[in-house]
C-alpha cells in the first residue's frame, strides 16, 4: 500500500515526555491504518539532537520493542532546525509523506487526519496553523505576531502563526534538499518551494511535562536568524537612517547659523551629548547588523555539514 507516513520529531532532553508521546502517536497511526489512510509500514521517527539525558536510550528501547518506532541519533547538538532537517531528509526515501511536529505534542495530534486528507487531495505541503494564541502569555503573543508581520514586511513569505508543524510530500522534501544554506530557517524556506499547498487550523496545547526547550533567548535568536537569512532590507534601512541623519545634520547646521546671526547664545551641551549617544548607538547597531550578514557569509562559504548522523535505527534494522 502507498501513502507511507513518517512522523518526525526532533528531541533535545525530552525524557519526561517521550513515552507518553510515543503512546499517543502509536494510537493515532494505528487508527489511520485501520481507516486505510496510510500504509501499515508507517513509522514514528525521533531525532535525538545531542541530548544529555536518557532521550536516546528511550528511543532505542522503543525501537527494539516495536518497529513502528525508529530513531536518528545526531553526533552532537545541532539545533532544532538542523535536527528537523536531518529527520526530513533521512525519511524522504522511506516515506511518501512526512509530518514534522514537536516532541512535547503541544501541536494537535488530531490535525494529522486533516493533513493527510489535504495530501490525498493533491497538496504537497500542508501547514499546521494556530487558530489563536490565547494559551500564550501576552508578551509572547505580541512578540510572535510582531515577528511574523515584520518578516513579511521584509519580503519573507512566512505563514502567519505557523511554526514547524507541517506535512511534506516526498518530492517537496527533495526540493527542500536543494537549499544548501547553513543558516536554516525552515519556516521561510519551505514556502519558497512553491508546490501546491494547503492549511489545517488547530489549537495549540500547553506543555504538560518537562520544560520548554525554546526560552525567550532562543526564540529571539531564531527570529533574528530568520530576519537576516531572508532579507537585506535591514542594511537598506541602515542606509536610509544614514541619509536621514545627514539631512538632519544639515538642518541643525542651518539652525545653528541662524542662532549665531541673531546673536542668541546657545549652550548646546545637552543636545551635543544626546546627539553623540544617539549617533554612537546607531553606529554600533549598524555595525552589529552588517557583522551578522558578514558572519553568515563566512559560515556559508565554509560549507560545513549541517548535521552528522551517528546512528539511524532504520538502517540498523535493514542490515
Amino acid at each position: 500500500m502507498k501513502n507511507k507516513l513518517y512522523i518526525v520529531l526532533p528531541c533535545y532532553n525530552e525524557q519526561e515526555v517521550l513515552l507518553k508521546t510515543a503512546k499517543i502517536l502509536k494510537n493515532k497511526l494505528e487508527t489511520l491504518i485501520k481507516k486505510n489512510k496510510i500504509s501499515k509500514n508507517s513509522k514514528i521517527c525521533f531525532v535525538n539532537d545531542g541530548s544529555t539525558d536518557d532521550t536516546w536510550k528511550i528511543i532505542y528501547d522503543l525501537n527494539k520493542k516495536d518497529n513502528m518506532f525508529t530513531g536518528i541519533n545526531l553526533s552532537s547538538n545541532r539545533g532544532h532546525q538542523n535536527a528537523l532537517l536531518a529527520g526530513l531528509i533521512s525519511s524522504k526515501s522511506k516515506a511518501d509523506m512526512v509530518i514534522s511536529m514537536d516532541a512535547d505534542l503541544q501541536d494537535d495530534v488530531d490535525a494529522i487526519d486533516d493533513m493527510i486528507d489535504k495530501y490525498l487531495a493533491g497538496a504537497d505541503i500542508v501547514y499546521g496553523v494556530r487558530e489563536s494564541r490565547k494559551s500564550d502569555s501576552y508578551l509572547k503573543r505580541m512578540s510572535a505576531e510582531a515577528f511574523y508581520k515584520f518578516m513579511n514586511a521584509l519580503g519573507a513569505k512566512t505563514i502567519f502563526n505557523h511554526a514547524d508543524f507541517r506535512l511534506m510530500s516526498r518530492r517537496s522534501i527533495a526540493a527542500l534538499e536543494q537549499f544548501k544554506e547553513v543558516n536554516l530557517f525552515l519556516r521561510g524556506i519551505v514556502p519558497m518551494i512553491g508546490f501546491q499547498s494547503d492549511y489545517v487550523y488547530y489549537s495549540r496545547k500547553k506543555r504538560e511535562l518537562g520544560e520548554s526547550k525554546y526560552p525567550i533567548s532562543k526564540m529571539l535568536s531564531l527570529a533574528f536568524n530568520g530576519i537576516t537569512s531572508f532579507s537585506i532590507k535591514l542594511i537598506r534601512i541602515i542606509s536610509l537612517i544614514g541619509v536621514l541623519s545627514l539631512i538632519l545634520s544639515f538642518g541643525m547646521l542651518i539652525y545653528s547659523i541662524y542662532r549665531l546671526i541673531t546673536g542668541e547664545v546657545v549652550s548646546g551641551w545637552t543636545s551635543i551629548i544626546v546627539s553623540l549617544w544617539a549617533i554612537g548607538g546607531l553606529i554600533l547597531i549598524s555595525i552589529g547588523i552588517v557583522g551578522e550578514y558578514i558572519g553568515k557569509i563566512y559560515m556559508e562559504t565554509k560549507q560545513r555539514p549541517r548535521f552528522i548522523i551517528q546512528q539511524d535505527l532504520d538502517e540498523d534494522n535493514f542490515e
